[in-house]
């Protein structure tokens, strides 16, 4: 694959910076793709931005994308429904009265919970478990950054470690690409050597049972404790307030079914329909098709609830359906842009360039750590986790059996760095989709949780070192 050298590394490190300095997602996006297509025609701008639009137009288009963003978009529906129906509130009395409410211990627990048992498709867990918590998180008086923090520590390492899903016969198919004998054997010797997956869960729960706020997290925590502001002054919040505070229909009873009837007939259509588009193997199904049929029979599900106890005629289940698909159209342009950078940043060739410059002759009791830091860097500029690993393997195998390194403890090493990309970098698609699941703001979100992640990766930074020697 062709790579454009050290240019390779301006868009993602430009991109980032500007993210965090400004704020401004849209901007740091598109600026992403924009420098990426200029560096790609020879500096010409013009060519640039015709080949960014080009791409985007590509990126959308595309099926997959063009499911995930439709979802995405339905989601929102799924969220106006379960408010307006007064389902949301009976849930909050519901989890209050059996004592899930009661501290935010518990609510913490519950969340993770909710997230680590939603494990089939990595962005649609966060949707359920954000929907699900964030009302509960409102009432307990918790930021909304540490609902997004938790379910995005959560998220792409429970995917990895629990790999019964599209994650698992992705990286299968990669091992599978390098003549690896036996794939499914050596990732399930990796699961438990995958030190920064489990930290991060692990850290996630440490954060909760001792209510462990650190940096901007701390800010964020005696902001809704002395203040009652779940979000701070001019945050910008990834889903429309006309969507996350939505009252509940005046006279409507408040029944915990109109809620979990339809977001259990979306994550149970989920599993279903992998199995159908799997040809009888869920691991070989469709995430896309699986999540976008998951929403559209929950909603349906919804519809048929509400209609049947006159909770809302068919006007009224309109109205809040565009309302909803209106509140998350942030999301969606986001989301379409970061779908854009993956395609930008293939061509670009910037993991490849990465991957180059660590190739030499080092000591093979450093490979894995170091394998983990090219792959937390790569992860992180790119903000692919799927597309580092596909850089990776391809890289980790060969060097495996030419310096004799351990097989399960190499290839972690590879995927945890991809997981923890995944997991806090600003232009990450899941990062994106957990500041929309917590209506918070999405830069406060990369702020407030890098600090954990960094600890987390430190630490598993330490152990592949020592691991590396020791076996």
């Amino acid at each position: 694959m062709e790579s454009y050298g050290w240019l390779s590394l301006l868009p993602p490190i430009i991109a980032i910076g500007v993210a965090i300095k400004t704020r401004q997602v849209y901007l740091s996006l598109g600026l992403y793709i924009l420098l990426g297509w200029t560096i790609m025609s020879g500096g010409n701008p013009v060519t640039g931005i015709i080949q960014s639009v080009n791409t985007f137009i590509a990126a959308v288009t595309d099926p997959d994308n063009a499911r995930t963003l439709l979802f995405s978009a339905l989601i929102g529906a799924m969220i106006t429904f379960t408010q307006a129906s007064g389902g949301m509130d009976a849930f909050v009395d519901w989890a209050e009265h059996r004592g899930f409410a009661r501290t935010k211990r518990s609510v913490g627990l519950l969340t993770i919970m909710v997230s680590m048992g939603v494990f089939l498709e990595s962005n649609f867990g966060l949707l359920v478990s954000g929907s699900v918590a964030r009302p509960l998180f409102d009432k307990c008086r918790i930021s909304r950054e540490k609902l997004s923090y938790l379910i995005d520590a959560t998220c792409a390492p429970k995917c990895i470690l629990i790999p019964l899903n599209a994650w698992g016969a992705y990286v299968i198919g990669l091992l599978l690409a390098q003549d690896v004998a036996n794939p499914t054997r050596l990732i399930v010797a990796a699961l438990p050597l995958n030190f920064y997956a489990i930290l991060a869960i692990l850290l996630a729960v440490v954060v909760v049972v001792f209510d462990w706020n650190i940096g901007p997290m701390r800010t964020a925590e005696d902001r809704v404790a002395i203040e009652g502001k779940l979000l701070r002054d001019g945050a910008t919040p990834m889903v429309s307030a006309e969507v996350s505070s939505i009252k509940a229909k005046s006279g409507v009873p408040k029944r915990v079914g109109n809620m979990v009837i339809p977001i259990l007939t979306m994550i149970l259509m989920v599993p279903v329909v992998l199995y159908i588009t799997g040809d009888g193997n869920i691991m070989n199904g469709s995430g896309s098709q699986a999540v976008l049929w998951g929403v559209i029979l929950g909603l349906l599900a919804a519809a048929v609830l509400y209609l049947a106890q006159g909770i809302m005629n068919l006007q009224e289940l309109s109205e809040h359906t565009i309302r909803g698909i209106q509140g998350l159209t942030p999301l969606v342009i986001v989301l379409a842009l970061a779908f854009t950078i993956a395609a930008t940043t293939r061509p670009l060739g910037t993991g490849v360039y990465l991957a180059s410059v660590v190739q030499g002759t080092i000591h093979p009791g450093f490979v894995p750590a170091l394998v983990f830091l090219m792959a937390c860097f790569v992860a992180f500029s790119t903000g692919t986790s799927w597309g580092t690993f596909a850089i990776m393997i391809p890289i980790v195998i060969p060097m495996i059996e030419v310096l004799g390194l351990h097989p399960a403890l190499t290839v972690a090493a590879a995927l945890g760095g991809g997981i923890f990309g995944d997991h806090c970098s600003p232009i990450s698609d899941s990062t994106i989709v957990a500041s929309m699941a917590a209506a918070t703001d999405h830069i406060d979100h990369v702020r407030t949780q890098l600090p954990y992640a960094l600890i987390a990766a430190s630490g598993a930074l330490v152990l592949f070192l020592i691991f590396g020697f020791a076996l």
